[in-house]
């Protein structure tokens, strides 16, 4: 899922399209006639984004009456941001099937009468191009692409597959193979591959694309070629084939039982591929029975818990300039994606060779991200190593990132008194410490407070905003204007112990060390835990996280709390003392050089015993969290924990999952008898579930 919430927004764009005026009678498109050629703008309004509604399809079916005669009709987006990101979501929100049927079949006829035009249609694509505007694009002769454009299909991470013609005429398109790749993974095509596919007829700058699209309407674009593969495709015996091995690959990450989705859409193309109409119809009855699917409702509904993260991150910062003290891993990552999202970074350490090590970082990064040799030059500019200290004292904000000891912080915020800018604000990156023990020493009590990040930051678009009783509102509002600016989701905390992710995070962790101390096997707590459909078993998140850490959690956590948590085995601490901190030391509770931790689920039913144990302590932790305020609501919890953790999102979440099963209660008092009083449910659950 995370690929397709937290895509970039490129700058290419049209220019002066908001000067063209309202197409007659439409509100979501503008209409230019030049020459002969109609071009119609999407615009949708009061939104930089466009979406793909019932509106846009409706207003557009009325505009081709009006074509007239036309030598050609041209199709672009009047957004800076793209040509269209997908569906209109709201639409689809509470809707039953008939009632989907319907729309769905509307939405078909008035494609299918855009790609039935007698007259050339060109859709020209920038930025990006998701879901239903994709689906536009599919729908006209010609597609120009645009320097920086991403298509996709990313409805498979909503627990759907395309329902506007995708399926069909995007495996007719391109390599059939590659087709279906892209809808299965969700994730987004960058320009070149875009190109190379097929998907485009011509990829070029913005200033040549009145060129391009004179060429189309001439015809002296190139010819497509369709290919060998895609030919033999369209017989079912090597459908058959390929359609076994995607079954195969898709269990892997995304079992049937769980994500119904993928399966349905290889499913249409098997039985189908050959037949594109037979397949459109099978496309609209699929998408119209996956919507129905508690997977998709789930999944849609983590798709508003982020809108809604997301719009807590409004306004300006005023952070230009960012100042990074710690140049681990955490410190080199906050840096670079700073950088990448255009602030000016400055990096702080004590030593040199982190300082190498985080410049090679973040070229990593934004080779992974796909950018351009130019803005991976711009970003590594933006990112300067700073082993004197020189930016603390231009910096809008210093973010802290030094080891987790109390005493070395407090050192680093001694140094920052009379040299920060007044107005500058200063936030700890800590994970375990609690602000209340920290604020004292800060420059201005005031303007510090908690930026807690997730590792690694260029992937996990969480940021725990955490406040203190003497932290200035304009503060953390500041701070949630920067996290936006970062294209990462705010969730405003408490300072509690453990902030909200690692509190009710730790419970998995530490109850899967007690049950390994009983001599369960780790492989099969693990595999118990992906069964569920956790993105990692509580084994391996040990180690991945670093078992120092873990420890350090589990002591702050039995420090600050009030209610009973899970002990920790002694050998925990010897293996910190001795170095086995995890995955970043080759050995932990896995020895990575001797095994691999499991990738695939259990299918054993006694492993819902264990699940209980590691799953439902998170969920008591959630109530607990709600009962003391460290969050405003359930919902942004259940977000907090998806975006933070990777948290089952089709359960929706602790709280989520807690409401569908209805006993959590009933069986934590089970648990209680059995295991002891760190199970005893929450009192905030008569209130709270």
């Amino acid at each position: 899922m995370s690929d397709f919430l937290n895509t970039l927004t490129p700058d290419a764009g049209p220019d002066g399209a908001s000067d063209v005026p309202r197409a007659d009678g439409a509100s979501a498109w503008r209409r230019s006639d030049a020459k002969g050629v109609v071009t119609l703008w999407l615009d949708c309004p009061d939104t930089g984004t466009n979406v793909i509604s019932e509106t846009v399809l409706r207003e557009l079916d009325g505009l081709l009456d009006t074509l007239g005669g036309a030598k050609a009709l041209v199709i672009r987006s009047a957004k800076r941001s793209g040509f269209a990101a997908g569906a209109d979501i709201d639409g689809f929100a509470d809707i039953g099937r008939d009632a989907a049927l319907d729309l769905i079949r509307q939405g078909h006829a008035v494609l299918d009468r855009l790609a039935g035009l007698e007259v050339p249609t060109i859709a020209v694509i920038h930025g990006n191009t998701l879901g239903g505007g994709l689906e536009l694009a599919l729908a006209c002769d010609r597609r120009i692409g645009i320097d920086g454009v991403k298509a996709g299909f990313p409805e498979v991470q909503l627990g759907l597959h395309p329902g506007l013609g995708g399926t069909f005429r995007l495996t007719r398109l391109i390599d059939p193979i590659e087709a279906m790749q892209a809808m299965l993974t969700g994730k987004s095509i960058h320009d070149r591959k875009v190109k190379k596919l097929g998907l485009v007829d011509a990829l070029v700058p913005e200033r040549h694309v009145d060129a391009a699209i004179e060429a189309a309407i001439r015809g002296d674009l190139p010819a497509r070629e369709t290919g060998l593969k895609a030919g033999a495709m369209r017989l079912s015996p090597a459908r058959s084939l390929a359609a076994t091995r995607m079954r195969q690959e898709a269990e892997k990450s995304a079992p049937r039982r769980h994500y119904p989705a993928p399966y349905a859409l290889i499913d249409l193309w098997h039985d189908h591929g050959g037949d594109a109409d037979a397949m459109q119809k099978a496309e609209i009855e699929s998408f119209a029975t996956l919507l129905e699917s508690a997977t998709a409702q789930a999944l849609i509904r983590v798709f508003f818990l982020r809108r809604t993260l997301k719009s807590g991150a409004s306004g300006a910062s005023g952070i230009g300039h960012v100042h990074v003290i710690g140049a681990g891993a955490m410190g080199a990552e906050i840096a670079a994606w700073s950088a990448l999202r255009g602030k000016r970074v400055t990096l702080e350490d004590v030593k040199l060779a982190p300082l190498g090590k985080a410049v090679k970082r973040a070229a990593k990064i934004y080779e992974k991200r796909h950018l351009s040799g130019i803005d991976a030059r711009d970003a590594l500019d933006r990112m300067m190593p700073d082993p004197d200290g020189l930016g603390r004292a231009r910096a809008d904000l210093v973010i802290e990132a030094a080891p987790e000891r109390a005493e070395l912080k407090e050192k680093i915020y001694s140094g920052l008194v009379n040299t920060m800018k007044p107005d500058a604000i200063l936030a700890t990156n800590t994970s375990s410490l609690r602000l209340e023990t920290l604020f004292d020493a800060a420059p201005d009590p005031a303007r510090f407070a908690g930026l807690h990040f997730f590792n690694p930051v260029s992937r996990m678009p969480l940021v725990e905003l955490v406040s203190h009783e003497g932290v200035a509102a304009e503060t953390l509002d500041r701070l949630a204007a920067f996290v936006g600016e970062l294209d990462r989701l705010p969730v405003r905390v408490r300072d509690y112990p453990g902030f909200l992710v690692n509190r009710v995070l730790a419970p998995y962790m530490l109850e899967a060390m007690l049950m390994l101390d009983e001599g369960m096997d780790k492989e099969r707590l693990d595999r118990a835990a992906l069964a569920f459909g956790m993105p990692m078993g509580p084994v391996t998140l040990a180690d991945q996280v670093g078992l120092d850490i873990c420890l350090e959690v589990a002591r702050s956590l039995g420090r600050g709390l009030d209610r009973p948590v899970a002990d920790v085995p002694d050998w925990l601490a010897r293996k910190v003392e001795d170095g086995e901190t995890g995955r970043k030391a080759g050995k932990g509770l896995y020895d990575y050089d001797k095994e691999a931790p499991p990738e695939t689920a259990s299918g054993d039913d006694e492993d819902a015993r264990i699940i209980d144990r590691l799953i439902l302590p998170m969920c008591n932790a959630a109530v607990e969290c709600l009962r003391e305020g460290v969050v405003d609501d359930a919902d942004r919890l259940d977000a907090a924990m998806i975006f933070g953790t990777g948290w089952a999102p089709f359960r929706g979440g602790p709280m989520h999952y807690a409401r569908v099963r209805g006993d959590v209660p009933d069986t934590l008092r089970r648990l209680e008898e059995q295991h002891g009083p760190r199970f005893a449910p929450d009192p905030g659950w008569d209130r709270f579930a």
